[in-house]
């Protein structure tokens, strides 16, 4: 049995999206019977206290982005803890939901910085970075994006921790034929927190 870990960064677009990519992608998911790890930028989850609720009641796994997206290994201490915290502050009170102790440090930058995640783990958080990027936010089609999310997620094996994005119009097209394609191939869909 192979378990990956479909995880969802819940961010502001890099890129022009339509504006409800991120319900239809909750919708798809609940349709899929698919349960999902998703990290919710606090400015975000401000932005859109509903969807931040329905992922927590969706029973999602609820992990912390940062407040704003900055990366955390040029914050200091103190900046660190203020974005962890706020971001905290915020998604708990739209979505109702704990992100402790999951934490996904934007870009990825300080995931592997001893000082970055000292800091984190003095707040209650362990940074879950991931295995297979698809890219899905540099303009990728749809195809493209299940493509190299599926061979990636095979390469790598059980505990495949996938990246992807709730804001990406072509990550939506993309998501039934990647849980179609996982589960056909005896993959299992799991929370990062069953890895």
């Amino acid at each position: 049995m192979m378990r990956v870990a479909v995880t969802i960064d819940a961010e502001h677009a890099d890129h022009p999206a339509s504006p409800d990519t991120p319900a239809r992608m909750l919708d798809l998911l609940a349709r899929e019977g698919a349960r999902a790890t998703i990290f919710i930028q606090g400015r975000w989850a401000a932005a859109n206290p509903r969807l931040a609720r329905r992922i927590a009641e969706d029973g999602h796994v609820v992990g912390n982005h940062s407040l704003s997206h900055a990366p955390v290994d040029h914050l200091t201490d103190e900046g660190i803890a203020h974005s962890v915290h706020e971001a905290e502050r915020t998604i708990r009170q739209a979505s109702g939901a704990d992100p402790r102790p999951w934490f996904r440090c934007p870009y990825g930058d300080g995931a592997d910085d001893p000082r970055v995640l000292a800091a984190l783990e003095r707040l209650g958080y362990r940074n879950i970075g991931w295995d297979v990027d698809p890219t899905d936010w540099d303009d990728k089609s749809a195809a493209e994006i299940a493509e190299a999310s599926v061979a990636g997620c095979i390469e790598h094996g059980d505990g495949a921790r996938l990246l992807l994005h709730v804001w990406p119009d072509a990550t939506l097209a993309a998501l039934p034929t990647i849980l179609g394609r996982l589960r056909a191939g005896g993959a299992e869909l799991v929370g990062v927190e069953q890895l």
